[in-house]
């Protein structure tokens, strides 16, 4: 039966004119089987059906537009092995021995990520350059101190950075030194969604765009996910919609999707740097984002364009007020580069949850979602992905690191999501007394 669906429209994002094309595929049609099932064409449900199905599983993936549409392929790109404010330590505390694992599933996910790109040769423009973490306040090198120790303590690579080192890192005296980890780096993130969705369907993966998953029920001996079209039967399902969980299909597991608050992230493209300052301007390539609540984070893609972002209070002329606070707040830490010109704007969904802690959840026998990036989505989804692939794969449950709990839905979620946009005019006040302490 031929689909008369249309094709999933992308934000006009520098990602989306320069990721590699791929020809969108059919809308379920009828009824199919499988081992499992996976909803959501993001990073954390490829990465689940590419080990699936390098596991011999048969996978069915159905996204509702096209994979990478959502937040995967419209984020910054950074690939950061840590949490925004989720510590190793906190996470050991909360949750014990599975915690222990989770923080080290966290440590590890950027290597995790750039290997399975070399391994399975996506064309990701991955660059796996370091991940610096700026202070911003002398009070912040403390807090820089205290993550470094931790992570080292945990077996990784971290390194605290002087003021001297990180103006050499960054060609800029703007910040105070920070935390550097040598894994962390960058990619295209819709090539890299692109990317993985090949190469799940090279070891047999089937996946269904334009099928957006209308209800799922535990049934005798497996599950079921239906859509307008069709339905799939497995013995395993796997939930991975972040942000957009009740964006698309809003009563499609509305408990899940009031756990978290999606928050409209920006981000813009500048034109390319010249050759004379890329020489001085960040030569050795790394990711960037520091530590303000009003964070300020930068990168260069594949073509010299630095790419950045922010946020605004308010909702009038958005895009532009973006790009011009973001262009500023280059000029501003890099004198030499001027106000650049913006090219690129556009935006998409981040998960938050109250607390910055990511949620694990168990839906039921060999079921299992996750939800709460926080703005650290690309390498743990990545990560995460594949440890909800063990789990369904009867890996021992001793071995993994999913630390489960129940969703307990924000109190007045409607009023969160509506005044989630003025925490911004908060972060801002605390990053001026953290500057003048």
């Amino acid at each position: 039966m031929t689909s008369t669906t249309p094709t999933a429209v992308f934000p006009k994002s520098i990602w989306a004119e320069t990721a590699p094309p791929r020809t969108q595929t059919q809308p379920l049609q009828g009824t199919m089987e499988a081992d499992t099932v996976i909803v959501g064409g993001g990073l954390s449900g490829l990465s689940a059906a590419l080990h699936l199905a390098r596991r011999g599983q048969k996978v069915v993936l159905l996204e509702a537009m096209a994979v990478g549409w959502g937040a995967s392929g419209r984020n910054n790109g950074q690939v950061i092995p840590t949490m925004t404010a989720a510590e190793p330590d906190a996470l050991a505390k909360r949750y014990g021995e599975v915690g222990e694992r989770f923080a080290r599933l966290i440590g590890n996910s950027a290597s995790v990520l750039f290997d399975l790109v070399r391994e399975e040769g996506m064309a990701a423009e991955a660059e796996q350059a370091g991940w610096f973490q700026p202070a911003h306040s002398p009070g912040r090198m403390r807090l820089s101190k205290m993550r470094v120790d931790a992570w080292q303590r945990f077996g990784f690579p971290a390194r605290l950075l002087d003021r001297d080192e990180s103006r050499t890192l960054l060609g800029s005296d703007f910040w105070y030194g920070g935390m550097f980890n040598p894994t962390g780096g960058h990619v295209n993130p819709l090539a890299l969604a692109r990317g993985f969705a090949a190469a799940a369907e090279k070891h047999g993966a089937i996946i269904h765009e334009g099928s957006p998953a209308t209800g799922w029920r535990r049934e005798a001996n497996g599950w079921v996910v239906t859509t307008a079209a069709g339905s799939v039967k497995a013995k395993n399902f796997l939930l991975c919609t972040n942000a957009y969980t009740g964006e698309i299909v809003p009563g499609l597991a509305s408990r899940l999707a009031r756990t978290v608050v999606p928050v409209l992230a920006w981000q813009v493209a500048t034109t390319p740097v010249s050759d004379n300052l890329r020489g001085t301007i960040l030569p050795g390539r790394q990711a960037v984002s520091d530590t303000r609540g009003d964070l300020r984070f930068f990168r260069y893609d594949a073509r010299n364009r630095l790419i950045t972002g922010g946020n605004v209070i308010g909702s009038h002329d958005v895009g532009r007020r973006v790009s011009q606070k973001a262009a500023r707040s280059l000029a501003e830490a890099f004198p030499e580069l001027g106000v650049p010109e913006i090219t690129h704007v556009w935006n998409g969904y981040i998960g938050m949850t109250w607390d910055r802690f990511p949620r694990v959840h168990n839906l039921g026998p060999d079921g299992w979602a996750w939800i709460g990036c926080n703005g650290r989505g690309v390498a743990l989804g990545v990560s995460l992905g594949r440890e909800m692939a063990r789990a369904v794969s009867g890996d021992a449950i001793s071995t993994l690191a999913l630390p489960v709990s129940e969703p307990h839905p924000l109190p007045f979620h409607s009023i969160a999501r509506r005044i989630a946009p003025n925490y911004l005019a908060w972060l801002r006040r605390k990053d001026k007394v953290e500057m003048e302490a």
